[in-house]
């Protein structure tokens, strides 16, 4: 149990500042005296560090050992933390966020760490407790962002992010056993700079909508294909990306990723509009429109550890398709029905108790798909493809918003959350192998 505390820790730390930035954006381009455009790089920079980053830390725990590198991500995310506090100006922030975002592989190289440390009975439990960590913690870092934002200077945002990572680092090097369980082969760094390349171009062509870095993005991944199914010691493993299973996983976590944001960007920008001749806002503060989004937050943490006794009672597909369902529900009861605050409460809350499902059944599928030896980096792209998500759905977000906050955008954005749920729930069920027989064993690595 103090191996399990140490790693929610950690992950709680990075899930809060994934989200905490988010409300201060506009008082960080006054204060740091910069453009709109600058200024959303404080989010879009972590989100890029992050894509890239994650898969060759994932890949570097299973080679070199999951704690050794856990602990090398802590400190380099405190080290980001700490540039952050010191900035003076926009340049220097922007960079000490890129340094931040190598923190998004603490989520798999902890999943990785549980699934060599935790008994078997016990290991649903714990990946609905560490996935239910980085939902609430997202919500809670939109509430924190807030009061911070509005009642303290913003350098206690990442003043605070520093301290919750200290604090993480001496959890996990009291607690934290070296692993067991190690793969051979070295460190594909050409794999790393093609997969880099290619996340990098797809992610400006998403943010800044340029049509040629998409298909400088599709050149890259052509490449990596060509060059990865070569090698003995690949980061990417041609074998799992055609697995269907895995990548039945991969699209569902994308398409989280998606819906997730579209709440994250419409619900705090109706919150907080002013009422006036469209009828539409609450008028509310940063920390009222986070507090209206927190019990949706803070639901994920008992429905995603409930996720290993549903799968044990139903099968391992049917959390999953719950999850997804009950996110259909809450999203299309919000797109008929929001023009109060208790409507944004409750049936956000509803949206939350399906992310839960969802975000700890990721995990659990992933390790019923793939080697213990491929688990760091199979759920590092896993988190990619949800990051991947969440900047198409922000990016869809900025779009319906453009032509003004006006109660039919935010309709439109509620009903697109619900329909991309639906395409996760017809997805859910190609996420598991048929049971008997050699579909039924995990992927292994194509040149094996």
């Amino acid at each position: 149990m103090k191996t399990l505390f140490a790693l929610v820790a950690s992950v709680f730390s990075y899930a809060l500042m994934q989200t905490m930035v988010v409300p201060a954006v506009g008082l960080l381009q006054r204060e740091l005296d910069t453009t709109p455009g600058w200024a959303s790089w404080i989010i879009s920079g972590f989100l890029l560090s992050s894509a890239v980053l994650t898969p060759l830390l994932g890949r570097m725990g299973d080679l070199y050992g999951k704690r050794r590198v856990l602990l090398a991500v802590l400190m380099t995310y405190l080290v980001g933390m700490a540039g952050a506090v010191a900035a003076q100006d926009i340049g220097q922030l922007v960079a000490a966020r890129v340094v931040q975002g190598a923190a998004l592989a603490l989520v798999p190289l902890s999943m990785a760490i549980l699934r060599e440390t935790m008994p078997r009975e016990r290991m649903a439990f714990a990946f609905g407790l560490i996935s239910g960590i980085v939902g609430a913690g997202a919500g809670a870092g939109l509430v924190v962002g807030g009061l911070l934002a509005d009642y303290l200077s913003w350098r206690w945002l990442f003043g605070l992010g520093a301290l919750l990572a200290l604090v993480s680092l001496l959890l996990v090097a009291r607690f934290v056993p070296a692993s067991t369980h190690t793969a051979k082969g070295r460190l594909d760094f050409p794999g790393a700079v093609l997969l880099g390349a290619g996340l990098v171009s797809l992610l400006l062509a998403l943010t800044q909508r340029q049509a040629w870095l998409g298909v400088g993005a599709v050149a890259f991944f052509v490449v990596l294909l060509l060059v990865e199914r070569r090698k003995d010691d690949a980061l990417i493993d041609v074998a799992e990306l055609a697995d269907r299973p895995m990548l039945a996983t991969h699209a569902l976590a994308f398409l989280f990723g998606a819906a997730s944001y579209f709440f994250y960007l419409s619900l705090p920008a109706y919150a907080q509009l002013e009422p006036g001749a469209s009828g539409i806002g609450f008028g509310a503060t940063v920390t009222v429109s986070g507090l209206l989004m927190l019990p949706g937050a803070l639901i994920l943490l008992p429905t995603g550890t409930a996720v290993g006794k549903l799968a044990e009672r139903f099968g391992p597909r049917w959390p999953a398709v719950m999850g997804f369902a009950v996110a259909v529900l809450g999203s299309a009861l919000l797109a008929l029905a929001h023009a109060s605050m208790w409507e944004h409460l409750v049936f956000y809350t509803v949206v939350g108790a399906g992310s839960g499902l969802v975000m700890a059944s990721l995990p659990k599928l992933i390790g019923d798909l793939v080697p213990l030896t491929r688990t760091g980096v199979a759920n590092g792209l896993n988190n990619i493809a949800r990051t991947v998500g969440g900047v198409v759905g922000s990016g869809l977000a900025a779009a319906v918003l453009s032509g003004g906050y006006t109660d039919t955008a935010f309709t439109t954005l509620f009903w697109l959350a619900a329909a991309t749920s639906v395409l996760g729930l017809a997805v859910a069920p190609f996420a598991v192998r048929h049971a008997g027989g050699r579909e039924h064993e995990p992927v292994q690595q194509a040149r094996t």
